[in-house]
């Protein structure tokens, strides 16, 4: 039975796409994604050394990665990638505003991609930008497919929600989406009021509550997994983040849901596999 199990994950695995967030948080944010054939990093925004060792850590070697993808200029996702894509052979991917932000040259330093347009890597797995709000970026959220049907989303640092973000989260088994802020401790906390207006404006974060509207829109039987990333360590807190979405998905959410922390990776989600595994740092 146990060799049966064994060679049964195996196979699912294989046939997956592997979702590990290595940190997320106002202090770095990068996301594995991976399959059979492909690895691809979403965004890369702790040091260089960092990157290498959470990497490391999960027994991946940097040469490994193919691409690495970055959503917009802040350097909490954008810091490293230029660096680790010279020194890993990884070709850097971003839209023209990010490129031009970050003074890259394009076709030297990186590749140019255009929202809403399908960029494949490798053999089945695809990657399409769409576009979000967010402050002083040209920020994206990534929608990765393959052709098993595979579909998960990466989406993090932006005010508000948009149709087509809504319309392209729909059908997707696997949701990684930023829960960064409680309205009642970021209105009652030390922070500044044009900072508090910053935050909580259209190219902000998302509240919880923003959060869970979201997710009661596009909720539906095949969503397995749900992570929350990018909460505020001192306008929000892990209990209320998920308590709040939770609710907002109500009793239609039959899947599991988890937390990024800055200080990951923790765990790994595989699309079809219902819950995710606690990972063994080596």
């Amino acid at each position: 039975m146990d060799s049966f199990k064994g060679r049964f994950l195996s196979d699912l695995i294989w046939m997956s796409i592997q979702i590990t967030h290595l940190g997320s948080g106002s202090r770095g944010n990068s996301t594995l994604l991976r399959n059979s054939s492909s690895s691809i990093l979403v965004d890369c925004g702790f040091s260089l050394k960092q990157t290498e060792k959470r990497l490391g850590s999960i027994g991946i070697d940097p040469s490994e990665i193919d691409a690495i993808l970055v959503t917009h200029n802040h350097k909490d996702h954008s810091g490293s990638a230029l660096n680790a894509s010279k020194k890993w052979g990884s070709e850097l991917f971003c839209n023209i505003g990010t490129a031009n932000r970050m003074e890259w040259q394009k076709e030297v330093d990186c590749s140019i991609i255009s929202n809403l347009e399908r960029v494949d890597f490798g053999d089945g797995l695809s990657i399409v930008p769409v576009p979000v709000p967010h402050d002083g970026s040209d920020n994206v959220a990534v929608i990765a497919s393959d052709r098993r049907g595979n579909r998960v989303a990466v989406v993090t640092d932006l005010g508000e929600s948009t149709e087509e973000l809504v319309r392209h989260l729909r059908n997707c088994s696997h949701i990684s989406i930023e829960s960064n802020y409680d309205h009642s401790k970021l209105m009652e906390g030390p922070y500044p009021d044009s900072l508090k207006r910053r935050i909580s404006g259209r190219g902000g974060h998302l509240s919880n509550l923003q959060t869970s509207e979201i997710l009661a829109k596009v909720c539906h039987r095949e969503l397995e997994s749900v992570v929350l990333c990018h909460l505020s360590e001192k306008n929000n807190a892990p209990h209320l983040a998920e308590s709040e979405v939770l609710m907002g998905m109500g009793e239609n959410f039959k899947g599991e849901i988890s937390i990024s922390k800055q200080d990951g990776p923790e765990f790994s989600h595989w699309t079809g596999q219902l819950e995710s595994e606690r990972l063994a740092l080596v």
